[in-house]
């Protein structure tokens, strides 16, 4: 029996692009207020999990084609280079920087080395989540 999920599948799609988005909010928020990388990557895991729910593993591969292994791969490199910069300016391991700029869309804004460690963990928990959530439900 073919059942008619027009109105699961229409929801899905934008509550999972509400959430995607609260995600990368709650990424940038991190820095000053409780969320950052890990609570982000979390979020984004979320959404795809959701559309997952909804559609089945197949269509969702076809929609997103990241290879998660790979982007765990990329999320730790970078956070482990981001940690070790302080190495080379003979600072201690995991000492971040910051400094003001001027950016034309966003006027002065605060840059920091954190955000990239963060990044980094952002990619590490949707790669590894995404993993094992597709591990686990594959059926060959």
């Amino acid at each position: 029996m073919k059942t008619n999920d027009v109105v699961i599948k229409t929801t899905t799609k934008v509550v999972s692009f509400i959430i995607f988005l609260f995600s990368i909010y709650i990424f940038f928020a991190g820095h000053y207020t409780p969320g950052g990388g890990f609570v982000g990557g979390l979020l984004a895991s979320s959404a795809v999990v959701l559309l997952l729910l909804a559609y089945d593993l197949k269509t969702v591969k076809r929609i997103l084609p990241i290879n998660f292994i790979k982007l765990t791969a990329v999320g730790i490199v970078l956070s482990i280079v981001t940690a070790s910069i302080g190495i080379f300016v003979d600072k201690p391991f995991f000492t971040h920087f910051f400094d003001d700029f001027y950016l034309p869309l966003f006027h002065e804004t605060s840059l920091h080395t954190a955000t990239l460690f963060d990044l980094g963990v952002y990619f590490v928990v949707i790669g590894v989540t995404m993993t094992i959530i597709q591990t686990i439900g594959e059926d060959d």
